[in-house]
């Protein structure tokens, strides 16, 4: 089947009109119509003949098909099942030599069950879904799975929490996360002009290159739980939020140790610090249980 012009708005407007097809406004679904900047985000992610990648949202295949010419493994990720309809009839051929696979449904529900059912890729790739971008990466972040590296488009807003700096306005939990899992940078930002239809927000690539020191907490789920707990109120003080979630006693011996003073606020903490804290909190539990 033929692909459309994808760097033309026109040509993809009249290719969804002849198969009777609309965008829909709740997926997210918006085209990067920039040759250059595809070229770019594929560059970047630095792909390799034979490689495993995933593909979240592959829409009319634009990206993809950059992908598979390199000679990759792919397998995507797509909810929308008219777009799932017309990729598997462009890539049939890839399909049929084994380096094309086709996923429908809803990632989130989806790429756990693939993944445990398959090796983790190497590469992890989208132009992820505005309402849902955050969510995935926390997801695969929280569940385990780590990629040598990441490249996404998101929201500029959501590619700004992602690299925060401590102090700063958009530093939260969800910065901490991605921090503590991967070296996270932006790779380029993109105006509302590089897609269609145009989104309302600007987008940024980001890189995420996995970190090998990781966990560097003596009990991961700890640490996870800690963080979302001691970011939940940004005004409260690091003990007030930390009091919250275990015996205040508990609480005023792990933020002795770790030396970390008790009146500061979670977001004024790095992620070596939050992870200093974890270590002691983690101690004087296990110290609890055994009296």
């Amino acid at each position: 089947m033929q692909h459309p012009d994808y760097n033309s708005p026109i040509a993809l407007k009249n290719f969804m009109d002849e198969n009777n097809m609309a965008m829909q406004k709740k997926f997210g679904q918006n085209f990067l119509v920039n040759a250059d900047a595809r070229k770019k985000l594929i560059d970047v992610l630095d792909v390799k003949p034979g490689m495993k990648v995933w593909e979240v949202g592959p829409g009319l295949g634009s990206m993809t098909s950059g992908l598979l010419e390199r000679g990759v493994n792919l397998t995507v990720f797509e909810i929308d099942h008219g777009f799932a309809r017309l990729l598997t009839q462009f890539f049939e051929e890839y399909a049929n030599s084994g380096n094309f696979s086709l996923m429908e449904g809803d990632v989130l529900k989806t790429w756990p069950k693939f993944a445990k059912e398959n090796d983790i890729p190497e590469r992890f790739f989208g132009n992820l879904p505005y309402n849902v971008a955050a969510t995935i990466i926390a997801d695969t972040i929280t569940k385990g799975f780590r990629f040598d590296k990441a490249v996404f488009t998101i929201q500029k807003e959501v590619g700004q929490r992602m690299n925060a700096k401590p102090g700063t306005e958009d530093y939260s939990s969800f910065s901490v996360l991605c921090q503590w899992a991967y070296d996270v940078k932006p790779v380029m930002d993109l105006a509302g002009g590089n897609f269609w239809p145009v989104p309302n927000v600007a987008s940024r690539a980001v890189l995420m290159t996995k970190k090998e020191d990781f966990p560097k907490c003596e009990n991961p789920e700890l640490f996870r739980k800690m963080v979302r707990q001691i970011f939940a109120l940004r005004r409260k003080t690091l003990r007030n939020n930390l009091s919250r979630f275990v015996k205040a006693e508990i609480c005023d011996e792990a933020l002795k140790i770790a030396g970390i003073e008790p009146s500061i606020r979670a977001e004024n903490l790095s992620v070596e610090d939050l992870l200093k804290l974890s270590d002691a909190l983690n101690s004087v539990i296990e110290k609890t249980k055994m009296e």
